[in-house]
């Protein structure tokens, strides 16, 4: 997708959100927003919003003198995520639809986004996901396909939701033994998007195998991820990419047999998708 109007009001205000979070003073604040206004001032509208978003989280970073720009956060989510893989783990295993509760768990980590807000209500969240049907619903065309394939490349997307994901992982192993999957994370810190820090921290690379993208953008980006990377994403059976910066980068299609999971929190997506703000997406191309 490349990026729209919306958008760069959507960056600017990501730049005064990322102020709030890290406590920036006055002098830092006026730095970081006056810095991305003049950059988007002379955005490229034929690229996508997350590669628009990248280069300029770097530069906030670096006036922050933060390697992580998230850490604090991507901390608090983590914890605020452990607290409910207990409920998460009992819903899927007690579910009569255990594919289906895999999915929303997968689902409602998306919520836990801090590029849409700072605060996120992760209870109110969970407790509304699985009485949520999906706006867009492919899961039976994901089940079956997953059926067929030997082969599935898991694309995460925040932090915090990343144990979601290792959740969902472990459920799909069990109903489909003969897949490969492997969990790839972004190639360095940016916003609050999942790295290998994280996911080795979650111990994902005991549940599959374990993949750094090698892309500074918040989304999959083809032309940026490594050779490896790339040889993966065009060789695996389906992806589950998840989460609106993966969407907005791989779209248009680049590959058939991407199944996208994410909840929609912006008017762009929402038009692209023809869903209402605040819809839970499962869509399979």
């Amino acid at each position: 997708m490349t990026i729209q109007n919306e958008c760069i009001g959507c960056i600017l205000a990501q730049s005064q959100r990322v102020c709030d979070a890290i406590e920036a003073n006055e002098a830092l604040t006026q730095t970081i927003v006056s810095f991305v206004e003049d950059s988007l001032s002379t955005a490229d509208f034929t690229l996508s919003p997350p590669v628009i978003a990248a280069p300029l989280y770097e530069q906030m970073a670096l006036f922050a003198k933060k390697i992580d720009l998230y850490d604090t956060q991507k901390s608090h989510a983590t914890a605020q995520a452990q607290h409910y893989m207990p409920f998460l783990r009992e819903t899927i295993e007690q579910s009569n639809n255990p594919f289906m509760a895999l999915l929303k768990t997968a689902v409602v980590g998306n919520v836990i986004d801090l590029a849409a807000e700072v605060a996120f209500d992760l209870h109110g969240a969970i407790t509304s996901v699985f009485d949520t049907p999906f706006a867009h619903d492919d899961s039976i065309k994901l089940a079956e396909q997953l059926q067929k394939s030997k082969t599935l490349l898991y694309i995460g997307d925040n932090t915090g939701e990343h144990l979601f994901d290792a959740l969902a992982i472990e459920h799909l192993k069990i109903l489909y033994p003969d897949l490969d999957i492997t969990y790839m994370v972004r190639g360095n810190f940016i916003i609050n998007d999942v790295t290998l820090k994280e996911a080795q921290e979650a111990k994902i690379d005991q549940i599959c195998a374990l993949m750094d993208s090698g892309v500074n953008t918040p989304g999959f980006v083809y032309e940026r991820a490594s050779e490896e990377s790339k040889n993966l994403f065009d060789n695996a059976d389906i992806i589950i990419a998840k989460g609106m910066g993966n969407y907005e980068c791989m779209t248009p299609f680049t590959r058939k047999n991407i199944c996208f999971l994410l909840k929609i929190k912006c008017s762009v997506v929402s038009r692209s998708l023809g869903h209402e703000i605040g819809s839970i997406i499962c869509k399979l191309d």
